[in-house]
């Protein structure tokens, strides 16, 4: 009977539409016939440079690509003058496509930064640099007040919100990005020249700020491949980055605990389920020491980041349009690594999620039951979890319609846009929703006051 209920349950998750569609759009991408670079070129010089947090406030990795190899990995950085110098590591990334594309991945873990302080850095070999960028470094401790990007898919064509976000990175709005999964429309499209394309288009935000990411559905191709090796998400342990931490991490910036998830391990099961598995004890864990009461004392705010939501009130079949969707009750039929009950049980304050081309913000929800703090206060402290959609940053698959409204809908647009997220402290947290349509209006603001943080259940 169990051996039956698991061929039922792989058949159902091969056979989902959302899987249909990506398999049809891989299979057209390995049509390319664009030629690869011919062997008398050479492309030394780095590109798609970008930022990722460390597991510690004083650390800081710097990725970068070169389309030939060079065999040497290095950043020259300082803070006034360029005066130090680190040697990373590198890696050929082949890519999975009928050219079996390669490019070098260049990774640098730079140490001992001075929290706070801001760096200039260039990045390169012997055999060619960079221009100069700059970034600073994560502030020690929790008494600071981070600010946040955040959106999820985000193309390379039709990218609506990239030359504002660019703009607005170099103005110094932001400490951070977030980008809650869907890159490129795909990364691995016309055998990864679409992805080199869209990296390129980041740098001039992802060179500044950390740029911090979680998988989505349109990453699946290759087992993820291009996903894995381009991003350098951190370890809790300091000293590994990249890979599988990129599937799911956490990190503390300021007074948040962020945790990143792959929702794609639910329903991309024919790469395994042992992933999925690992996913989960790993988050319980990470949950239950964040609730620990020295650590939500000093870190009340536990946010998480998946690409898939629990809810969503669009004009689709979705998953998150149905009562049992994946993400929140578990895998069908055995109904095991459910979310929702453990983020209700560990006190998630906020589910970021994105997937749905639309911005949609939920009064606080668990189990199809609004629990708002009051009346006139829904969201001081509320009841449940809030759970925010920003899935319209702009891709080539467009805007996502709504269908008809539901109790549990506060907002909803579908203008191009982000989201914008501030801590003020430990018990203040703001976020507005700009519509890039609109030219930059804020079309949604809302703050969420907690004087305690924990478990819902209490």
């Amino acid at each position: 009977m169990v051996i039956l209920k698991i061929i039922i349950l792989v058949s159902f998750l091969i056979i989902n539409e959302s899987n249909a569609k990506a398999i049809e759009k891989i299979s057209k991408s390995k049509l390319g016939t664009k030629s690869d670079k011919s062997d008398s070129e050479v492309y030394y010089q780095p590109e798609q440079v970008h930022l990722a947090y460390g597991a510690r406030p004083d650390q800081m990795i710097v990725t970068w690509v070169t389309l030939s190899a060079v065999n040497e990995s290095v950043v020259e950085f300082g803070n006034g003058k360029i005066n130090q110098r680190v040697n990373g590591t590198s890696k050929i990334f082949t890519d999975g496509g009928l050219q079996r594309r390669k490019m070098e991945i260049h990774k640098v873990l730079l140490e001992n930064l001075i929290p706070g302080e801001t760096y200039k850095y260039h990045c390169g070999s012997k055999f060619g640099w960079s221009d100069i960028y700059f970034f600073t470094a994560m502030p020690e401790g929790t008494n600071w007040s981070p600010r946040l990007a955040i959106f999820g898919d985000m193309g390379n064509e039709n990218a609506q919100s990239i030359p504002r976000l660019q703009e607005e990175t170099m103005l110094g709005f932001y400490d951070a990005v977030l980008h809650v999964g869907d890159f490129a429309y795909d990364m691995s499209t016309d055998n990864a020249r679409v992805g080199d394309a869209f990296m390129n288009q980041i740098q001039p935000i992802a060179a500044y700020v950390p740029y911090m990411t979680s998988p989505g559905n349109h990453e699946w191709q290759y087992n993820f491949s291009n996903y894995v090796n381009r991003f350098s998400m951190p370890n809790s342990n300091g000293k590994d980055f990249g890979g599988d931490n990129n599937h799911f991490f956490s990190i503390n910036i300021g007074p948040i605990h962020l945790i990143s998830i792959s929702t794609e391990f639910y329903y991309f099961v024919f790469y395994g389920f042992k992933q999925l598995s690992n996913q989960y004890k790993w988050l319980e864990e990470d949950l239950r020491v964040a609730n620990l009461p020295e650590n939500r004392a000093k870190r009340p705010w536990i946010i998480t980041m998946g690409h898939r939501p629990m809810y969503c009130t669009n004009n689709n079949t979705d998953d998150c349009t149905k009562v049992d969707d994946t993400v929140r009750v578990g895998l069908p039929y055995i109904k095991k690594y459910g979310l929702e009950d453990l983020f209700y049980k560990y006190g998630v304050d906020i589910e970021l999620w994105a997937h749905e081309h639309s911005y949609e913000r939920l009064w606080p929800i668990y189990n199809f039951t609004v629990y708002n703090g009051s009346t006139e206060f829904p969201y001081t402290n509320p009841g449940a979890p809030i759970h925010i959609v920003t899935g319209s940053a702009g891709c080539k698959e467009n805007h996502d319609d709504f269908g008809s409204l539901r109790d549990y809908c506060a907002f909803r647009a579908n203008d191009y846009g982000y989201t914008r997220m501030q801590a003020f402290n430990n018990t203040h947290l703001y976020f507005e929703q700009v519509s890039d349509e609109q030219d930059g209006k804020v079309i949604d603001n809302f703050w969420v006051i907690k004087d305690k943080h924990g478990s819902y259940k209490n």
